[in-house]
């Protein structure tokens, strides 16, 4: 059972592996939503996430016997952390079965912690799987990421802090995958003032809680497909089902293409790197049709590795008009570039790329084609660059910018 009592010693005992996460006041979501915005920032923790948290005190309910045998568990990275570093604390051995597809970032640091790291499956439930089958032959003890109640106890430590700091706090916002997290914010909010309102956030690709909410009962997706990796889940959890259908108010499914907005709304207004999960409640934070209230969104970690990091700020930024790429036919003829050039010049665009391509017809001399790939200040400077382009006679055309 998820108490009061048990929420009270599991927020003692994550004392002993937590840092502290104060909330952040967000001007820029408050001023866009009309509401007071704070960020309850799980990234800073030591592993990056807040899953330390619940499998920290999962392990210490655990008698010396079931920890000597060696921990294991499966994670797309956050809860692999967590339970490889909470193992290291207590001296004994962990075993981590990750999805092939799990960022390099989260791969090293659990190696890092001293854990076994075994690569096996695409998604975190085939992942699972392989864990509970080596759990069985080689005697290992399972620490299940989501599907436990001492674990779900662990993670809803966060609603504890948020209650001290903000008491007058009216909505939160928590990511969903196998819904551990949900389940524990969500209990111990209900617990401590009833009229809160909790809301679910999941990715669109990989809505399970939602499927399963919808039917009454826990649901298998038949794919998942989203950038948002450590909620990639295609069954919800079955023990744990039953509080989130009694706490957690609502669920709310987010587009990839937003969470690429709000990785550089996180970056760009506050300098704070988010990965994808936990980038779910900051778009979600759009979604909610209330002015004036009080609203925590948790951001659940910051594990994202350069390459992914790099990815979503390019795209982001072609998003916002920020990039964009242009076609423009001219003859070829001495001076035509330099007029395309001026023209851009004279509005403050920056040429970041240039293609030439002269057998875009058989007539070299009607028109040949150049592609430029720009930088603008955002939508109204890009649409200023494009009637300029016109204004010298010109017909440009957007097409889809390849960086």
């Amino acid at each position: 059972m998820l108490t009061l009592e048990k929420f009270e010693e599991a927020s003692e005992k994550v004392k002993e592996v937590t840092l502290e996460t104060k909330l952040v006041y967000s001007d820029f979501l408050s001023s866009l939503t009309g509401n007071k915005v704070y960020l309850k920032p799980e990234n800073m923790q030591f592993t990056g996430a807040y899953k330390v948290r619940g499998a920290y005190y999962k392990i210490s309910t655990l008698t010396n016997e079931e920890r000597e045998r060696g921990l294991i568990t499966a994670s797309a990275g956050n809860h692999a952390q967590g339970v490889a570093y909470a193992a290291k604390c207590y001296g004994c051995k962990s075993v981590i079965v990750m999805p092939t597809t799990t960022p390099l970032i989260k791969v090293n640091r659990t190696k890092g912690y001293g854990a076994e790291v075994i690569l096996y499956g695409d998604v975190y439930d085939e992942a699972c799987q392989k864990a509970l089958e080596l759990a069985e032959e080689k005697g290992y003890t399972f620490i299940h990421p989501f599907d436990d109640t001492a674990v779900a106890t662990g993670q809803g430590t966060i609603a504890m802090e948020i209650f001290k700091e903000l008491p007058l706090v009216e909505y939160i916002l928590v990511p969903v995958g196998g819904g551990g997290l949900a389940t524990g914010v969500s209990t111990l909010a209900k617990l401590l003032n009833p009229k809160i309102r909790v809301i679910g956030v999941e990715p669109a690709g990989a809505n399970c809680m939602q499927a399963s909410f919808a039917a009454g009962k826990v649901t298998t997706l038949p794919k998942v497909n989203t950038i948002a990796d450590g909620t990639a889940v295609k069954t919800p959890g079955s023990l744990i089902f039953p509080y989130i259908q009694q706490n957690l108010d609502d669920i709310i499914t987010v587009e990839d293409d937003e969470l690429i907005v709000a990785f550089l709304d996180m970056v760009e207004n506050h300098k704070i790197v988010v990965e994808n999960s936990g980038l779910l409640t900051v778009a979600a934070v759009k979604h909610l049709d209330v002015t004036d209230k009080r609203i925590v969104a948790i951001l659940s970690g910051g594990n994202m590795d350069v390459i992914t990091m790099s990815s979503v700020v390019q795209q982001g930024l072609i998003f916002r008009d920020r990039i964009f790429t242009v076609s423009v036919l001219l003859p070829d003829k001495p001076g035509e570039l330099s007029r395309v050039a001026a023209a851009i010049a004279a509005e403050q665009g920056n040429v970041i790329k240039l293609e030439h391509n002269q057998f875009v017809s058989t007539n070299r001399n009607a028109a040949v084609e150049i592609r430029i790939t720009l930088e603008s200040f955002g939508t109204e400077h890009k649409k200023q660059i494009m009637d300029a382009l016109k204004t010298q006679g010109y017909q440009p055309k957007l097409v889809r910018t390849s960086l």
